[in-house]
């Protein structure tokens, strides 16, 4: 039975499959409806005028925005442990965030993964200048990443945070694509973060993809 949340979501989406993590990793069950955002305008705004997924439900209360969601599950759900104690952890968690949502959903995900990966897959004709162009522009936030990995508060091999669901579908998406896989070995101390959470059981069971070959 669902702990009284609905999540609406798109099930290729990135930022579902963040919350679909958290949930599963705080050991939480939810209520799903599947709603598509680029054909089913009309059916999201039911749900917000943003017009953007995920959206989590509860009663009368409903929330936006995939880091407030990962905030308010880990504060009234008992998993404070995947929130950092010390006051620089917890800034470089919401740091983390930030570089996501800013400087590396769009190039990543709408640019490389979605040209490079997901039309192919889709029967559709990919614009890989699009993938080369993502590439670039992602450069400078997975080189911050790459020396936030380095300094080691957050994104380490011990001691799980929201910062490693928030980032983790976004650098899976990059990697099935060859020329993203490659992009991120330029980056060490974040590939051997990447190669420590890769097999991960929370990205398996949350794999929109499962069978697909990777580069």
């Amino acid at each position: 039975m669902a702990d009284g949340f609905t999540l609406i979501g798109f099930r290729h989406s990135v930022y579902t499959r963040i919350v679909r993590m958290a949930l599963i990793e705080m050991g939480l069950q939810a209520s799903y409806i599947e709603v598509d955002p680029f054909t089913d305008p009309p059916a999201l705004v039911r749900f917000t005028p943003l017009g953007r997924v995920p959206v989590l439900r509860r009663g009368d209360f409903s929330l936006t925005e995939t880091a407030a969601i990962l905030r308010y599950l880990a504060r009234t759900c008992g998993a404070r442990h995947l929130m950092p104690n010390d006051a620089q952890a917890l800034a470089r968690m919401d740091q983390v965030f930030g570089i996501v949502d800013t400087s590396l959903y769009w190039p990543l995900v709408r640019q490389v993964f979605s040209n490079g990966f997901y039309a192919p897959l889709m029967n559709e004709s990919g614009d890989f200048d699009q993938v080369a162009t993502g590439i670039a522009a992602g450069r400078p936030g997975l080189k911050l990443l790459d020396t936030i990995a380095a300094e080691g508060l957050v994104l380490r091999a011990q001691g799980l945070t929201l910062a490693d669901l928030h980032l983790a579908p976004v650098i899976d998406y990059l990697t099935r694509v060859k020329a993203g896989a490659e992009v991120l070995a330029d980056y060490p101390d974040l590939s051997a973060w990447w190669s420590d959470i890769s097999d991960s059981a929370l990205l398996q069971e949350t794999d929109p993809f499962p069978g697909q070959e990777r580069p």
